[in-house]
């Protein structure tokens, strides 16, 4: 991880990414990005100098951001970018042109990605980013140094390219990772892969030298995303990886992704499947 770009519109949704995204950076000594993008209704106005002031306005609150970041992290390099157009467009773009880059962003409101100005964005946003995405709720209120990562581990052959990542902020952290064997469809086949990934996924850990857990559940079709946040709190875990995934087979399908999404009680951390790296079976 060499560059994090946080999306924010100065709420206090993205206050909470940022500081989260301070921490990251304080532990991969990785550049921090600040962009916020100027959507076409951003600002109603026909003046020119009217809208010139509202840009300026959000230049000064960057300026302000980037202050808190560099007294928090000294030593981390900050930018500040200010991008037009629609927000999930422009700021998966932007983190695409860097190098080995990861997105954070908040979603606030009670429904969580249901409304408002993040909300949408972000759930567009993790639909379509070509690299990894941290996203979190607005009253998030969780240790920013990560002691635990919850990984589920289902039978789909993608679900291994979470481990890469989780292993990486496991080291930076020195965190456990706890890998969570979702065995569902409840059948032998089912449980006989998942066995199998859980074993590769242990192997990933024991040659990175990270410390883990590992455990194996049965869940049923209704209970799978409630089974996974449960777990996971109950373990105290501070970050939870999970695949963004196509097939309505996998628990991170676009059916089951904005229940997840929605009540995730900390910080949740989406990988798209891109096939980066084989892992054989």
């Amino acid at each position: 991880m060499k560059n994090i770009v946080v999306g924010t519109d100065f709420s206090n949704s993205a206050m909470t990414a940022m500081r989260h995204a301070v921490a990251l950076a304080i532990r991969s000594k990785a550049s921090l990005h600040l962009v916020w993008v100027k959507t076409p209704g951003a600002k109603s106005v026909e003046d020119e100098n009217q809208s010139g002031a509202f840009t300026s306005h959000s230049q000064s609150k960057l300026q302000e951001w980037i202050d808190l970041c560099k007294k928090e992290s000294p030593e981390s390099q900050v930018n500040s970018v200010i991008l037009e157009g629609k927000v999930h467009v422009e700021i998966t773009r932007y983190a695409n042109n860097l190098p080995d880059s990861i997105i954070v962003m908040g979603a606030h409101g009670a429904s969580g990605f249901e409304e408002g100005y993040i909300g949408n964005n972000a759930y567009r946003l993790i639909n379509n980013a070509e690299v990894p995405v941290l996203i979190m709720r607005e009253n998030i209120q969780i240790n920013r140094d990560l002691h635990k990562i919850f990984v589920p581990i289902d039978i789909s052959f993608e679900t291994l390219q979470k481990m890469k990542l989780s292993i990486e902020l496991a080291k930076s952290f020195a965190a456990q990772v706890y890998l969570f064997g979702v065995v569902y469809p409840n059948n032998n086949e089912s449980r006989h892969i998942v066995n199998v990934q859980l074993r590769h996924a242990a192997d990933m850990c024991d040659d990175a030298n990270v410390r883990y857990d590992a455990e194996l559940h049965t869940v049923s079709n209704n209970d799978v995303c409630s089974t996974i946040l449960k777990s996971a709190s109950d373990l105290d875990a501070n970050l939870i990886t999970i695949m963004r995934e196509e097939q309505e087979t996998d628990f991170t399908a676009s059916r089951n992704m904005r229940q997840i999404l929605s009540t995730c009680p900390m910080p949740l951390l989406i990988i798209p499947n891109r096939n980066a790296f084989s892992v054989g079976r």
